[in-house]
């Protein structure tokens, strides 16, 4: 088990890591991308999940999966997709004081986009807490969990990974960062159903931590032995 004490730089996962999985903000991305796929495809909505959850599981998007396979159009199905109304999404004072106590740099490291990002940050009030969002387009489309974007995200921020801590919602995601040296940190929840799919029963060796409440689990890091 690895401790905090070390630790200068905190990385994080934007949906349902940064919120809650129970303001259900995601599930209003994956009814857009739902609706997509099933326009982009010409398929009946019922067909049009069943792909769709397909190309997630297998790509760790379901954007990238349509690119590859359908050579779908980026900016379009991100614009659509993110159309969203962000008012579940409560302001956080709790995470936002936890945040404040945390000494060294805060990232966002997403396979959503900026804009995305930003509305999310805004609405939970501890966007002036983070200074960089790394997102999908960054990454050249290429989503978590492959390693390439993190090796990018790397390089850009300048960070390093011995001293760095990733808090994320999907355990697959936590993998490369864990190999290049990264402390890893799950956000668990009974709301977030996809993640709870992937995730399964048993902890990975690559995950150091599991919380399912991370203003909680930031304020604890002072005591951590």
């Amino acid at each position: 088990m690895r401790g905090f004490d070390h630790i200068d730089t905190w990385v994080f996962d934007l949906d349902n890591t940064l919120y809650p999985a129970s303001c259900r903000l995601f599930d209003q991305i994956d009814r857009k991308m739902t609706g997509l796929v099933s326009e982009i495809l010409g398929v009946p909505s019922i067909e049009a999940r069943t792909i769709q959850k397909g190309l997630f599981h297998k790509y760790g998007t379901t954007l990238r999966g349509l690119m590859v396979e359908h050579e779908v159009d980026p900016k379009y199905f991100l614009h659509h997709a993110h159309d969203i109304d962000y008012a579940p999404v409560p302001a956080d004072v709790a995470l936002d004081r936890a945040l404040n106590a945390l000494a060294g740099r805060k990232l966002i490291f997403t396979n959503g986009t900026v804009a995305h990002a930003e509305s999310v940050l805004q609405r939970l009030g501890v966007a002036h807490h983070f200074t960089d969002i790394f997102d999908i387009v960054d990454s050249d489309y290429i989503p978590k969990p492959q390693r390439g974007p993190y090796e990018k995200f790397i390089r850009r921020t300048n960070i390093r990974a011995r001293t760095s801590a990733m808090f994320e919602d999907i355990a697959r995601n936590l993998e490369a960062p864990h190999e290049l040296g990264m402390t890893t940190v799950l956000i668990t929840s009974d709301d977030n159903h996809d993640a709870h799919i992937l995730n399964g029963t048993d902890k990975p060796d690559y995950v150091h931590h599991m919380t399912n409440h991370l203003a909680g689990f930031l304020n604890s890091l002072g005591r951590t032995p």
